[in-house]
């Protein structure tokens, strides 16, 4: 029990998929302008990234490895990501109209989000059990939304702040990530 534990802080705040490996930082910055939009991106990704590591690690121990086809497991793994996300895709336009509009073309990039196969190889290279993969696709996918919510929180204020013109935009959105990302820096203390 201690191991799952200690591997969901990790996964959420000390080695977080997007602020300590940099994966998935495009609607990382699309995203975040606002809360509602973050927060349904957010469920959206762990949706994906949760159910896409279960499917990719059965696929490479059921399909690939048998066969020696492992050399096709990034193929593999986009062509289960993608279904996975048509499949958000169809429920958030049937369910919810207006997040789906909010969310535009971001939602179907989640397919191109490099944070969902790079977690997907990760439970592989890392050679996690079935239960292991599910634990740590999920805590990545909760430090993922917990980012992009904090990140949205704080580009919020940014409308009403009054700032220089080269720094508008982006330049600000960039700085304030790296330095939220050296913010989650000092949770590297916390696992030995």
């Amino acid at each position: 029990m201690t191991e799952y534990i200690l591997l969901i802080v990790s996964a959420i705040f000390v080695n977080n998929i997007l602020l300590a490996r940099y994966l998935g930082n495009c609607p990382f910055l699309g995203v975040s302008k606002s809360m509602d939009t973050a927060i349904g991106m957010g469920m959206a990704v762990i949706f994906v990234i949760t159910l896409s590591g279960v499917m990719t690690w059965m696929v490479q121990k059921y399909m690939l490895d048998p066969f020696g086809l492992g050399y096709l497991s990034t193929i593999a793994f986009i062509l289960v990501i993608a279904a996975l996300v048509q499949l958000v895709e169809m429920f958030l336009q049937k369910s919810v109209p207006g997040l789906y509009r909010a969310l535009g073309i971001f939602l179907p990039l989640i397919t191109t989000n490099c944070a969902v196969l790079g977690v997907a190889i990760i439970n592989i290279q890392e050679e996690y059990d079935l239960l292991t993969t599910l634990v740590f696709s999920f805590a990545s996918a909760v430090g993922y939304s917990l980012a992009l919510v904090l990140f949205a929180g704080i580009r919020e204020r940014f409308a009403v702040m009054k700032m220089p013109k080269p720094f508008d935009g982006t330049p600000l959105g960039l700085i304030t990530a790296g330095l939220l990302s050296m913010a989650f820096l000092g949770f590297s203390g916390l696992l030995k």
